[in-house]
């Protein structure tokens, strides 16, 4: 394991890799998801103060193996596709704890992880062609109408988990929301993210929705 420190972005312009600071998580940011984090461990702390003063975004990246927080000596491992994260915006309300709102960017995939001595993950990463805007398929309509009804529901109870612009007329950003609300397991979750073809990944969770009875017809 490296666990010299190294220059975040330092960039190859020739082949658009960048070294950048990593962020484990038992769960999967999508593009364009929201993403709150309750930050007490120096080395994420760090991190965030660095991403608020130079406008940086940092990666997050699915656990494969480990948990979320440092333990001496434990085995880690995550996904080889992550999406970029921005900080919107965070509180402090105890001193050493802050709760930060971040929006998923771009899908990167990454190489050679290293962690350095204070614990921080980092990679070389190259970020990936997003979403091509694209409307859903005809035959997604049901899916499409059936997460118009269940923000509505959320709105009505005060509880809305995405963020604005609400763009039901992409088929990506449609598919990205109902992969963040199913109940479907992390693997499952991961691989739909990485997929490349949104009206691909749009089409199989439709089918899910089917299966399940949430879309008829």
């Amino acid at each position: 394991m490296d666990t010299a420190p190294g220059p975040w972005l330092a960039q190859d312009p020739v082949e658009g890799w960048t070294d950048r600071p990593l962020f484990p998580l038992g769960s999967v940011l999508f593009p364009g998801g929201l993403l709150p984090l309750k930050i007490f461990e120096a080395r994420y702390l760090d991190l965030i103060g660095r991403c608020l003063r130079e406008g940086l975004a940092f990666g997050v990246v699915a656990l494969t193996r480990g948990g979320e927080v440092r333990q001496t000596g434990e085995a880690v491992t995550f996904a080889s596709v992550g999406c970029l994260a921005e900080v919107m915006g965070c509180d402090s309300e105890q001193a050493g704890i802050l709760h930060v709102r971040c929006r998923g960017g771009q899908r990167f995939e990454l190489e050679r992880p290293r962690q350095r001595e204070d614990g921080l993950w980092e990679a070389a990463t190259r970020v990936l062609p997003g979403d091509a805007p694209t409307a859903p398929a005809p035959q997604a309509a049901g899916c499409v109408a059936a997460l118009e009804r269940a923000v509505a529901a959320l709105s009505a109870q005060g509880h809305m988990p995405f963020l604005d612009p609400l763009r039901f007329d992409d088929a990506g950003w449609v598919a990205n929301r109902w992969c963040e609300l199913l109940p479907i397991p992390l693997a499952t979750r991961h691989k739909l993210m990485a997929l490349p073809d949104p009206q691909a990944r749009l089409a199989l969770v439709d089918g899910f929705l089917r299966r399940h009875g949430i879309v008829k017809g």
